[in-house]
């Protein structure tokens, strides 16, 4: 999979933005299942453990390991790791690549510090260094 150009299922993009709707004053997190072919189907929140929730996300240990639990007996692999900004742009903080201990997925942030409209955007993060992939939402 080419992962500069991503495409997102709608339904998918509507859960992460909504769920991040859900907590403006936290960062929300989870992780995203992929199918067989490589595409993105499932959405796994996870609870934010972060001593500071509104400028940092950790996941919860338990639940990250339930959720790759579930992935794996469902057939899928981890396509991405997704977390909201509530007050900053959707791009990865310097804790954010610092803390990037999965190459291979992408991570995928939300942000609420927009006028009116949301953002989502995706990052390839690998040792140190974060590459914006392009976002396409697909109706399947």
């Amino acid at each position: 999979m080419n992962k500069s150009e991503i495409q997102l299922p709608r339904k998918l993009t509507n859960q992460l933005l909504h769920l991040a709707q859900q907590s403006p004053e936290a960062e929300v997190c989870g992780l995203i299942g992929a199918d067989a072919d490589g595409k993105p189907i499932s959405c796994y929140p996870i609870a934010n453990d972060a001593e500071t929730p509104g400028t940092r996300f950790l996941l919860d240990s338990r639940q990250q390991i339930a959720a790759m639990k579930q992935m794996r007996d469902k057939g899928e692999t981890l396509f991405a790791i997704y977390h909201s900004h509530p007050s900053a742009p959707a791009v990865p903080s310097p804790t954010d690549i610092e803390q990037s201990g999965y190459p291979t997925a992408l991570q995928l942030i939300v942000s609420l510090n927009t006028k009116g409209v949301l953002e989502l955007r995706a990052f390839q993060i690998h040792n140190g260094v974060s590459r914006e992939a392009v976002l396409t939402m697909t109706e399947s």
